[in-house]
């Protein structure tokens, strides 16, 4: 079915703010755990407040994406924004740390509904070439929550309270839910009958539990329970491909893997989580340690950072719209970011702010030029029926490579800074640095310069393996591979 101009804006418009929405609650939170978890007398568990909402949205993203394909992209996504909402009631009216966290988790799964099936629903309303235009707009609620989210989080705690972090969410969903309830359209089932392969998500859900359990522990230092519980992933994971391999509706179909166009998104899309995502939480604390700016100073760099990836997102997403030729973009892309961290790598510091700031804007205009785009390529290669399988997939790997290599950066800052300083100097604030010594300032910059920009230069390398990856792409125009999804010809008015 063909929408109007005017139909496909307001569609587009209400896939952007709900996407937004449950991009925001992520960064929005993260400013006020250290309130939260105080008022509610858990500090040491502050992170699990982040680790309930990021692993409950990742073992779900699979269940969300087959029950996209099972029973409508339409149907999931408005069940998830009502969800999230009802979540997000529960989150601040939270007594403890316990009721939080177990409402976290239920509005982590309303966020791998969004998230997925704002992806999703763009296949149904608009041709290939289309969908990277419409997905970069989509894809720049990431960028501005990472810019908004930190400074609205901090006024609404200072100002109303923390429940009010999470009770912000019901006016703007609630208008955003029935701005989609009557702009979108409704689409064709792939099935009568949703058919989730339990076996499958047991699995799955059991393997991804495990390793974010591993990584998270393996921060905190505990050896013993976060081997074993790597272990105990990796075992999950085995059996998770066995049993989809025998599956007869898997939940992730191994097949859609063999067309080249969708093992290379898929990969692409690892690539980012890696090579930005792993590292982009660990800039403003290097520039205040290497350049001995405050806090505020150093967001600069990551808002430089999200700025280049906005661009170049809404850019690259017009240019293929226009011509329907990708594979230059996810070529170029991993080119750009490798060159910027390169530069990082080498950088000395003492330099202008302005140096660092130009480095990082230079990875995220790269990273933006196949950020989206890799999600439209992956939904234009493989069949109606796979539609949330694919779009599940390159969100996936995303968010499982940011994960794990989140926690390994963290760990190689912070033991190596630690090793380098010793426990007294490095357990220093960065005003304390400021306030110290010359001799001490210059052993913190000296430090973090030695254990920082090796990390800087491994990413590079990452980003190297993904043009290498994007050379596998074949050449042609987006519109080349299957069709898009047909949606049926009920709408709703």
């Amino acid at each position: 079915m063909n929408l109007s101009p005017l139909r496909t804006r307001l569609v587009v418009g209400a896939l952007f703010v709900v996407a937004l929405l449950g991009a925001l609650d992520h960064t929005v939170v993260a400013t006020s755990l250290a309130t939260i978890a105080g008022d509610l007398g858990a500090l040491a568990h502050m992170s699990w407040i982040i680790v309930a909402y990021t692993l409950a949205s990742t073992v779900l993203l699979p269940v969300m994406g087959r029950l996209g394909d099972a029973i409508g992209p339409r149907t999931v996504f408005l069940a998830s924004i009502t969800l999230f909402l009802a979540a997000s009631l529960a989150c601040g009216f939270a007594w403890n740390m316990t009721s939080l966290v177990v409402a976290r988790v239920v509005q982590g799964i309303g966020a791998a509904g969004i998230q997925l099936m704002s992806q999703t629903l763009v296949a149904y309303i608009a041709e290939p070439r289309r969908r990277a235009q419409y997905m970069s707009v989509i894809g720049a609620a990431f960028p501005v929550a990472i810019v908004a989210g930190p400074l609205i989080g901090g006024v609404i705690t200072d100002t109303w309270g923390w429940p009010w972090v999470f009770w912000i969410n019901l006016p703007v969903g609630g208008i955003a839910l029935v701005f989609a309830a009557s702009a979108l359209p409704r689409v064709a089932r792939a099935e009568r009958r949703p058919r989730i392969d339990v076996p499958g998500a047991i699995a799955f859900a059991t393997g991804m539990t495990a390793l974010v359990l591993g990584v998270t522990w393996f921060g905190e230092g505990a050896g013993a329970p976060a081997v074993a519980a790597v272990v105990l992933a990796a075992v999950a994971f085995t059996a998770f491909v066995a049993i989809e391999r025998r599956a007869t509706h898997p939940l992730v179909a191994l097949e859609i893997f063999r067309d080249r166009r969708m093992a290379a998104a898929t990969a692409l899309s690892a690539i980012i989580g890696v090579g930005l995502f792993a590292i982009v939480a660990y800039v403003p604390t290097f520039i205040q340690m290497a350049y001995g700016v405050t806090a505020t100073v150093s967001g600069f760099v990551p808002i430089a950072t999200v700025f280049g990836m906005l661009v170049a997102s809404l850019g690259t997403g017009w240019l293929v719209g226009r011509t329907g030729h990708y594979r230059r973009y996810a070529i170029a892309g991993p080119l750009i970011s490798a060159a910027g961290l390169a530069t990082m790598a080498f950088l000395p510091t003492g330099l202008p702010l302005g140096v660092p700031m130009a480095a990082m804007a230079v990875v995220g205009i790269g990273t933006g030029a196949f950020m989206s785009l890799v999600v439209a390529v992956a939904q234009s290669s493989v069949p109606r029926e796979s539609t949330g399988a694919a779009t599940a997939a390159v969100n996936l790997v995303r968010q499982i490579g940011s994960t794990v290599a989140t926690a390994i950066v963290g760990g190689i800052i912070g033991s190596g800074v630690a090793a380098l300083l010793g426990a007294d100097i490095a357990s220093l604030t960065p005003s304390e640095i400021r306030a110290a010594s010359d001799g001490v300032q210059a052993a913190v910059v000296d430090a973090y310069a030695t254990v920082v920009s090796p990390v800087f230069g491994a990413l590079a390398a990452v980003y190297v393996i993904g043009f290498l990856i994007a050379l596998l792409l074949p050449a042609g125009r987006i519109d080349d591979a299957h069709p898009a999804p047909t949606p049926s010809h009920q709408t709703t008015t």
